[in-house]
């Protein structure tokens, strides 16, 4: 095999080999936090949006677009660049997908949120989760995973719930 991009001969387009394809893939495996690294509260935050948006292997276009909307909007988010965030959403699920991911994802966000950003955290979660008007059992799951790695307490979490379905 050859170490860099050739053309075809077929359709003129470059195509990569297969050493160029594990550059490629560990270029991106660099960006994300190793398992001593820490997260920013902003990056905690799209974490938890994406790992609940993908617990169920299908990331929608509504929460998509409600992630955005709220990196945009929210006043948690002030001075982040929204430009950063497919950027951070590739890291999650980078990270999301290694042996122990979800656990680990759980523990960097844990890690980075401080302790008044923890039941936004799980709001923002709560509403990713709803946006599609029903929640399914994979979701569910991870939402009271993240619960348990944010210690909160089940009334606080329960009011959330309830308050994020009273707005849907």
């Amino acid at each position: 095999a050859t170490l860099e991009p050739r053309r075809s001969s077929v359709d003129g387009r470059v195509r990569l080999t297969l050493r160029t394809r594990c550059r490629n893939l560990l270029g991106v495996m660099a960006k994300t936090p190793s398992p001593t690294k820490s997260i920013s509260p902003h990056q905690a935050l799209i974490y938890t949006m994406i790992l609940v948006a993908g617990a169920d292997r299908d990331l929608a276009t509504r929460e998509l677009k409600l992630i955005g909307r709220k990196a945009r909007q929210l006043p948690v988010f002030e001075g982040f660049d929204d430009a950063d965030l497919p950027g951070i959403a590739q890291e999650c699920a980078v990270i999301v997908h290694a042996q122990n991911g979800v656990e680990r994802a759980l523990r960097l966000i844990a890690a980075a949120l401080p302790k008044h950003l923890r039941e936004t955290c799980y709001l923002c979660a709560v509403e990713v989760a709803a946006i599609d008007g029903q929640v399914p059992l994979e979701e569910l799951r991870i939402l009271q995973r993240l619960r348990q790695s944010l210690r909160l307490d089940r009334l606080v979490t329960a009011a959330l719930e309830r308050a994020v379905q009273a707005r849907l």
